[in-house]
């Protein structure tokens, strides 16, 4: 008969065992990354590019599935609810995993107790842009004809995140603006082009056309510092508005209880991928600053990242529409 002693180490050392062995044989079959968006939108176009790569470096085929609808809730709901075996993953967003559970009344799950977070691969920061003949050059002086005539200066927002944007600015630099609310970028864009609207704040990503091609006049990026995204623009924080900071992000996650051997091979593997030049230089191209946080990082950044988006939702009154 085992002491007591003995027979603990050896539960030890058969838990350890196993743990390697399932590191050491996942994935043993394909893999399913579930994109809460459609087909063609930024974070399904980032998850098909680490899709390939793993499928490339892992051995097994990781294959994306679109499961759009209700804000992104849909296909977060059938994450959580589906086997935490490393078989389903997510690319999830600052809005699946820090603004809905506040926008929405009932999401259907819990960002924090219904998964485990594997790795944060990029952020996409926006930026406030207005007509290219625009007088105002600067957030400086953005804010100071805003503070000049209160709620006089019109302000497209065309998602949560722009509106957010939008709050932020508004809630730091203490100016007061008319916020009109558009359904997408492109209508906005068309609008502050044409003269009829005086500015908005979107993703660099469906901007940078527009600023790179003269139609309109970058102001400030919403990154802590400058980005790679729109080299040259500096942020709004280092224009003066202490405490500026908002961005969107792309994080890969696992239902929770997936076995913590696999989230070290994903988290591994996705660390190894974000360290190559050539990822790197394909993430800026899509729109998206590569950084990479894994392991407590990553479960810290989303806890200060929940309650950024929670305060900023709740002091603006803003709702699902």
């Amino acid at each position: 008969m085992f002491s007591k002693p003995i027979k603990a180490l050896a539960v030890c050392a058969l838990a350890a065992f196993a743990t390697a062995g399932h590191a050491q044989s996942y994935p043993a079959k394909p893999v399913k990354i579930i994109v809460p968006y459609a087909a063609g939108q930024g974070t399904d176009i980032v998850a098909r590019y680490f899709a390939e790569q793993l499928t490339k470096s892992l051995g097994q085929s990781f294959v994306v599935e679109n499961r759009a609808g209700a804000g992104g809730n849909i296909g977060t709901q059938m994450t959580a609810k589906s086997p935490a075996d490393g078989y389903t993953l997510m690319m999830g967003t600052n809005a699946t995993h820090a603004a809905n559970s506040v926008l929405y009344d009932n999401p259907g799950f819990d960002p924090q107790a219904d998964f485990e977070p594997v790795a944060l691969v990029g952020i996409l920061p926006l930026v406030f842009v207005a007509n290219a003949s625009s007088p105002i050059d600067s957030i400086p002086k953005l804010v100071a004809a805003a503070r000049a005539k209160p709620g006089a200066i019109n302000f497209a927002v065309t998602t949560t995140t722009s509106r957010s944007a939008y709050e932020l600015l508004k809630q730091n630099a203490q100016a007061s603006f008319a916020p009109v609310p558009y359904k997408g970028a492109a209508q906005a864009v068309n609008d502050i082009v044409g003269g009829q609207l005086d500015y908005t704040v979107d993703t660099i990503t469906s901007l940078r056309p527009h600023v790179e091609s003269g139609k309109l006049r970058a102001l400030g990026v919403t990154s802590a510092g400058t980005t790679r995204l729109m080299p040259g623009i500096s942020s709004v924080a280092e224009q003066g508005v202490s405490g500026y900071e908002i961005s969107g992000w792309n994080a890969a996650f696992a239902p929770k209880g997936t076995p913590a051997a696999v989230i070290q091979v994903l988290a591994g593997e996705l660390n190894k991928l974000m360290a190559m030049p050539e990822t790197q230089a394909k993430l800026l191209q899509l729109g998206v600053d590569p950084l990479v946080k894994t392991g407590d990082d990553l479960v810290a950044f989303m806890r200060t990242e929940r309650d950024k988006w929670g305060q900023l939702i709740r002091a603006a009154n803003l709702k699902a529409q």
